[in-house]
């Protein structure tokens, strides 16, 4: 591993100049074909893991099919009741370039955490939604946070990096914060943004925000906390996260998704 770390944490630094990042992403976008991972007509291919419920169960239809879009949608809560949850894709990726637009809705539940507010996100290397037990609140994972204003003047940025059971490496050492906060700009909650995802294993990620690139970060691995209720045998903390699913992520606030789509690298 000190191997490993001191390899990566080379090689994140020889890619930090602006011209090499413009290649990183150059690359990204050179190699397999797109795959469209959403029909338009139905959730086929995705599985929902929604807290206090189990694998499978769209409790409901806080996922459903909009105008050709995913949206995550509560017309059919009485309340929140913390169900934190996410719609997985139906297999793993590894090294991957993924990308999607996203932009809130005015529906949000008042009995859901203040934090939720204009917040959603995308999870990756996650856990199987199959492994994810029952009254476990999150996924172990990683999170492309999505986040919109909140307050008039008040700068909130998309594209943050979040991790639930999970540590990253960040400007060469570890980061102990549960969130990482990226450069991008602040966007108003019904504004579409475009949002890509490079990952390469257990090496290096970075996240765009509008095709810029707003945060990179290195060596994801299973640790740190917030995750809970989950079988220890799925937090084995210090293990290299080479790969995992994808999940959309659902908790209190609606949102829609559209053009996902994803190719490995």
């Amino acid at each position: 591993m000190k191997n490993t770390l001191l390899a990566f944490i080379a090689g994140s630094l020889l890619i930090s100049c602006g011209s090499e990042k413009k290649m990183s992403r150059s690359a990204a976008s050179s190699n397999s074909e797109w795959i469209e991972m959403f029909n338009g007509k139905n959730l086929d291919g995705w599985t929902p893991k929604i807290f206090h419920h189990e694998s499978g169960e769209n409790y409901q239809n806080t996922f459903k099919v909009s105008d050709g879009m995913i949206e995550v949608n509560y017309d059919d809560y009485e309340e929140f009741g913390d169900r934190y949850g996410h719609l997985f894709y139906e297999k793993p990726f590894s090294s991957f370039h993924m990308t999607w637009e996203y932009k809130f809705t005015d529906q949000w539940l008042e009995d859901a955490a203040s934090y939720t507010y204009r917040n959603s996100g995308v999870m990756f290397h996650s856990q199987a939604p199959e492994t994810i037990l029952k009254e476990q609140d999150w996924p172990i994972s990683v999170e492309w946070q999505m986040l919109a204003e909140e307050k008039k003047g008040v700068a909130r940025p998309t594209g943050n990096m979040c991790s639930p059971g999970t540590d990253v490496y960040f400007e060469g050492k570890k980061d102990p914060r549960h969130c990482i906060n990226s450069t991008s700009p602040t966007f108003k909650w019904d504004e579409w943004v475009k949002a890509d995802l490079i990952v390469y294993g257990d090496s290096l990620v970075i996240h765009l925000v509008n095709d810029e690139e707003v945060l990179r970060y290195t060596l994801p691995q299973i640790g740190g906390g917030v995750a809970n209720g989950f079988d220890p045998k799925y937090k084995q903390d210090g293990k290299s996260l080479k790969e995992g699913f994808i999940g959309l992520q659902s908790e209190g606030q609606g949102v829609v998704f559209k053009n996902l789509k994803i190719k490995e690298l």
